[in-house]
């Protein structure tokens, strides 16, 4: 008697089941197999533009598919994330933010989404500095000076910054708080259109990504009075720290990560995250950001999601304790 094989009996039974699944099921394409819209929630030029225009050749190459850049600015990052939050849950919007995806749901009322549900983090790509500036005119020559006439003009002075509840706005915030001080808060669509506020006299001071700053205070248009980290930055060594002029353990950096509409699937978030991690490694890449002083500072999925649970709970904390105040 012939005898099957338990070979081909099996070989059968997934034929057989193979033919009866769904044509849809065994058509599924690859993720990805068309182009992927990157919404950068910040205007062209900025500290967030930047960084995610130099990682965007490598993640191309990497996922093998064009990454089109879409930038969304205003409201603080708030306008972008609207956007990608509307977005179908497919790997196909990734959104390039800065801390506004945190303090926005904080901090402004009726946003229309709340971002720890709308979103799930994919990486951190950078941390970006901050530097402390003045119009090279000002009769403002240090920190203590700029506290010195907070205090005096009681609130009236003005700062400018890319808008509430950004970093470049907390970083004002916490240093006032720290002061004892108040100034009036002039905010901007984006980081560059606030340092031409203060160019242009709308300000008298504001904190700023280096892109934006640096540039300026080399052509000798605008002071710089201090940097934001916990140490002095290599490319502005003569440049004390916030910390180091009165108010020790003070540091803060804005970030730069990406995220996708929450119910993304694992696959497109860790393809994501190798091709932002392969893009984070080029000599290329390394070198343009050490020239425009922003640090590399890549974080994984779970790493990430972990930091900007961390960044809520401070920001939470300020707001209980005072130092932030929410939106009317």
């Amino acid at each position: 008697m012939h005898r099957r094989s338990p070979w081909s009996t099996r070989r059968r039974a997934l034929l057989a089941a193979a033919l009866a699944a769904p044509a849809s099921a065994l058509a599924q394409p690859r993720w990805p197999d068309h182009p992927i819209r990157l919404i950068v929630a910040w205007p062209p030029g900025g500290g967030a533009d930047t960084p995610a225009r130099l990682a965007a050749p490598t993640m191309q190459r990497v996922l093998g598919q064009p990454l089109v850049i879409e930038n969304r600015g205003g409201a603080s990052g708030a306008i972008g994330q609207g956007v990608a939050a509307q977005a179908p849950a497919d790997g196909y919007t990734v959104l390039a933010d800065t801390s506004g995806i945190v303090t926005n749901s904080l901090l402004v009322p009726n946003l229309g989404f709340d971002s720890e549900k709308a979103f799930t983090p994919v990486c951190k790509l950078v941390d970006s500095p901050l530097i402390l500036v003045v119009r090279a005119d000002s009769p403002l020559r240090s920190l203590a000076d700029l506290i010195e006439q907070m205090r005096r003009e009681e609130g009236r002075l003005a700062f400018a910054s890319s808008g509430a509840g950004g970093g470049t706005y907390i970083s004002v915030i916490t240093l006032m708080q720290r002061a004892g001080v108040r100034a009036t808060h002039v905010g901007y669509r984006g980081g560059a259109q606030s340092i031409l506020g203060l160019v242009g006299g709308d300000a008298v001071f504001t904190f700023s990504t280096l892109p934006q700053a640096v540039p300026l205070v080399q052509e000798g248009r605008l002071r710089a009075l201090a940097v934001s980290t916990a140490q002095r930055l290599a490319n502005l060594p003569d440049v004390p720290t916030v910390a180091e002029q009165g108010f020790p353990g003070y540091a803060y950096a804005e970030f730069l990560g990406l995220h996708v509409p929450a119910g993304t699937p694992a696959e497109p978030i860790n393809r994501l995250w190798a091709a932002a991690a392969e893009a984070m490694r080029q000599p290329e890449v390394l070198a343009r950001l050490a020239q425009i002083g922003m640090l590399p500072a890549p974080l994984g999925p779970q790493a990430f999601q972990h930091f900007i649970a961390e960044h809520r709970a401070f920001l939470r904390a300020r707001i209980a304790d005072g130092s932030l105040k929410r939106e009317d």
